[in-house]
């Protein structure tokens, strides 16, 4: 019989200051079938079908394995590459010897889609030898052959930003882009005078970000971490926005002066260092010595100083942020570990009355009705809603929106008057303005202060200065 087959085929500042060294106020007050010759040959063509054996004239069939690692990532589609080829041969052209940097702007925010002010450090990676000028072809190696252009933003901005063999971005790695946003941002044009306030500026900026983004608290902030933020959106509506005060996120010009003012009143010698007894004044004397002795034994975070007992500039920013805005994860985890004396991770009744003592010792001094511990203590168990009613973990912290008044009632006099007092306007505001954190309500209140003071002492100033000269015109 023949047989047929075949096969399938990513105070006042003036005051506070020396002359003319203020910090300026801002200038405004994002299935085949076979067929056989018949039955009879369909039968045996089925039977063979399972067999091991092979009819001689059939091809041997090969597997064939897609790819599935690339070294530079998964390869855009054909036609997101062709789109793009042909928008960079669009601004490249009458650029056919390269690009030089001042012009590369251009292609950073309309080809990458990157905040412009990544231009110069994007430009410095690809121009690995220092040539000044950057080719068609030498972006395109970068940008497409390298499938940057796959990448979602924040890796894009992680690869960019980090140096060569690290796996994290540091503090250092965000100062080029904040060199740039201080040059180029019109928000920011009238520091351009004073550089030492530029300076400050970008670093205050910079811890906020670590602040907030580097939960790990090790100073490295990893891809991860920079996915889970907020950042890369605020980067985008900085680049957007004319008014840098709009970008309430790490960037905001008012908030950064108000965290300088705050400190330069503290650092009475002005060695830009925070001793503990400058400390125990922040907020009119709010915070008990227990507290600040908790801060200093560097208990929530090692301090950054040189200088044994003092606190860096750095450190009192984290501090500040913290104090200031009890209902964020970082916040929480500083007091957190402040109050946990033992280190267990958890916080029981012994360890918060040890802090309320000294509440309760300035209320009886403040001759105010003090307020038991046994009876704030079930105030402050009915706030958390904890899950063993013998003690408090983080868990139970994080799980619940008034629990940075619990601190507030073991450590700040001041907060937890206000708190007991509830200020209807206050109350009102917040319901108003549900997106605004407590931070943004503090550094608003307080720049509005700060500003009034610097208006009223120029105000003294020069009306100061129109009486010198009658009198000088009389004689």
């Amino acid at each position: 019989m023949e047989i047929n087959s075949s096969s399938p085929k990513a105070g006042s500042p003036s005051s506070m200051f020396p002359a003319g060294s203020a910090p300026p106020l801002s200038p405004r007050s994002s299935s085949f079938s076979r067929r056989g010759s018949g039955a009879g040959s369909a039968r045996f063509s089925k039977s063979l079908s399972g067999s091991p054996l092979k009819i001689g004239s059939e091809p041997i069939k090969q597997l064939i394995i897609p790819q599935f690692y690339f070294q530079n990532g998964r390869p855009a589609p054909i036609s997101v590459k062709e789109e793009c080829l042909t928008a960079i041969d669009e601004i490249f052209t009458g650029n056919e010897e390269g690009m030089k940097i001042l012009d590369f702007k251009t292609v950073t925010k309309e080809i990458c889609k990157l905040p412009s002010f990544f231009s110069t450090v994007l430009f410095k990676k690809i121009d690995t030898e220092s040539r000044g000028v950057i080719s068609r072809d030498a972006f395109v190696d970068y940008w497409i052959n390298k499938n940057m252009i796959t990448m979602d933003t924040a890796t894009q901005i992680y690869n960019i930003l980090k140096q060569p063999n690290q796996k994290y971005l540091t503090q250092e790695d965000f100062k080029p882009i904040l060199k740039e946003l201080l040059l180029t941002h019109p928000g920011l044009e009238f520091l351009q005078n004073t550089p030492e306030f530029q300076e400050r500026y970008a670093e205050t900026v910079i811890y906020r970000i670590f602040f907030y983004m580097n939960r790990g608290g090790n100073g490295r902030l990893t891809l991860r971490e920079l996915k889970h933020g907020n950042l890369i959106d605020a980067m985008q509506q900085t680049d957007d926005e004319e008014d840098i005060n709009k970008i309430l996120r790490y960037f905001s010009y008012e908030h950064f002066y108000v965290v300088y003012c705050k400190f330069w009143e503290l650092d009475t010698d002005h060695d830009f260092l925070i001793s503990k007894e400058n400390l125990i004044k922040y907020g009119n004397h709010a915070l008990t010595y227990r507290i600040v002795d908790r801060i200093f034994s560097q208990i929530p975070r090692k301090f950054t100083s040189k200088v044994e007992g003092k606190m860096s500039y750095e450190d009192y920013v984290y501090f500040i942020l913290a104090e200031e805005d009890k209902s964020s994860e970082p916040s929480l985890e500083y007091w957190f570990k402040c109050v946990d004396l033992d280190g267990n991770g958890i916080l029981t009744a012994n360890e918060m009355q040890y802090f309320y003592e000294e509440q309760l010792h300035r209320m009886e001094c403040m001759t105010q009705e003090p307020v038991l511990f046994e009876d704030i203590l079930c105030q402050m168990i009915d706030m958390i809603c904890p899950q063993n009613d013998g003690f408090l973990t983080l868990k139970d912290f994080k799980g619940c929106k008034l629990a940075g008044h619990v601190f507030n009632i073991l450590f700040n006099l001041n907060k937890f008057m206000a708190f007991e007092s509830r200020d209807p306007f206050l109350i009102r505001q917040e319901r108003e303005e549900p997106t605004l954190t407590d931070w943004d309500r503090f550094a608003r209140r307080e720049y509005i202060r700060l500003s009034m003071e610097e208006d009223a002492e120029d105000a003294s100033n020069g009306s100061a200065d129109v009486w010198d000269d009658s009198l000088d015109s009389s004689f």
